[in-house]
C-alpha cells in the first residue's frame, strides 16, 4: 500500500515515515510540505533519521498524487484542504490528523467526502477514542446535575486551544447530553464570571514544556465526581491509528467517517 505524507516534515510526520518504513506492508510513496518550506529537496529517509531511500520532500502534490493509495496528513487546515480536493480527483482515502478547522473548512471536507474516502480526527489513538466511547455513554447516563469539564495540556509548540481532542471529547459528551456543544461550549473563563452556567461543558488548556497530550474529563455533581482521563507518552499511538486508518479505508467507497468507524465503536455493544 503506497502513503503519501502531507506535512512530513513536521513532528507527526517524521514519526508516520519511521513507522512505514518498519512496516513492511507499506510503501512510502512520497511526502509533501509548503512550496517555501526550508526542508524541500532534502531525503526522507535522512530527515527522519533513517538511511536515505530515494525520495525527496516535494511541494508538487498533484505528480504524487495519482500513484498513492492513502494521503496521511498531520499538516495545517489551508494545505488539509487542498490535499482534500486531490484526493476527491483521485477519489483515494485521506486520513486527516489535522485540527483547528472552521465551519467553512468542514463543509469543504464534507464535499470532498462524496468522492473521497475521508477518515478524520481530532485524534487518532485508540485509547483516546475508546476514552470518548465512555465520556458519550457517562454523559448520557448522567443527569446536567453532573457538571462536565474538560482538561487539555500538551507541549508549549501547539498552536490551537483547545485541542482537538479536547473538542472531540466535547462533542462526544455533547452528543451524550443530546446538546449542541457550540451552544453549550464555555472556554473562556476570566475574572468575576458569575456562576457557573447549568449544562454547560467547560475546558481548560494548559500549555507547557514537551508534553504530548494529558487529557481529563471531569464529571462533577455534589459531594462527588468521575475522572476519565487518557496520557499520551509517545507521538507512535497516533501514527499507527492513522495508518490503521489508512488500511481500514483502502479500497472503501466515499464518505466520511471516524477512528469510531476505523475501530468498530460506532456498532452498539453487543448482548
Amino acid at each position: 500500500m503506497k502513503i503519501l505524507v502531507n506535512g512530513c516534515a513536521g513532528r507527526m510526520g517524521l514519526t508516520l515515515i519511521r513507522l512505514i518504513d518498519a512496516d513492511p506492508s507499506l510503501d512510502l510513496h512520497g511526502g509533501v510540505e509548503g512550496a517555501d518550506h526550508a526542508r524541500l529537496g532534502t531525503d526522507l529517509g535522512v530527515l527522519a533519521g533513517l538511511p536515505e531511500i530515494g525520495r525527496p520532500v516535494r511541494a508538487d502534490a498533484l505528480d504524487l498524487i495519482s500513484g498513492a493509495d492513502a494521503v496521511i496528513d498531520f499538516s495545517t487546515p489551508a494545505a488539509t484542504l487542498e490535499m482534500a480536493g486531490l484526493c476527491a480527483q483521485a477519489r483515494i482515502a485521506h486520513i486527516i490528523g489535522t485540527t483547528g478547522f472552521s465551519a467553512e473548512d468542514e463543509a469543504a471536507l464534507d464535499a470532498a467526502a462524496r468522492h473521497a474516502t475521508i477518515v478524520k480526527s481530532g485524534n487518532m489513538s485508540l485509547g483516546v477514542n475508546l476514552l470518548a466511547a465512555l465520556v458519550r455513554r457517562a454523559a448520557a447516563a448522567l443527569s446536567e446535575d453532573w457538571d462536565i469539564e474538560i482538561l487539555d495540556m500538551h507541549h508549549r509548540h501547539k498552536v490551537d486551544a483547545p485541542s482537538g481532542t479536547a473538542l472531540l471529547l466535547g462533542e462526544e459528551a455533547a452528543q451524550g447530553r443530546r446538546i449542541n456543544l457550540a451552544e453549550k461550549r464555555d472556554s473562556g473563563r476570566d475574572g468575576m464570571t458569575g456562576a457557573r452556567n447549568a449544562g454547560d461543558i467547560g475546558f481548560a488548556v494548559l500549555r507547557g514544556g514537551s508534553v504530548v497530550g494529558h487529557h481529563d474529563v471531569v464529571f462533577a455533581a455534589q459531594g462527588e465526581h468521575i475522572v476519565l482521563g487518557h496520557r499520551a507518552e509517545t507521538r507512535d499511538i497516533f501514527a499507527r491509528g492513522a495508518l490503521q486508518a489508512a488500511k481500514w479505508a483502502h479500497g472503501r467507497g466515499p464518505g466520511l467517517f471516524s477512528m469510531h468507524d476505523v475501530l468498530g465503536l460506532s456498532e452498539p455493544p453487543k448482548s
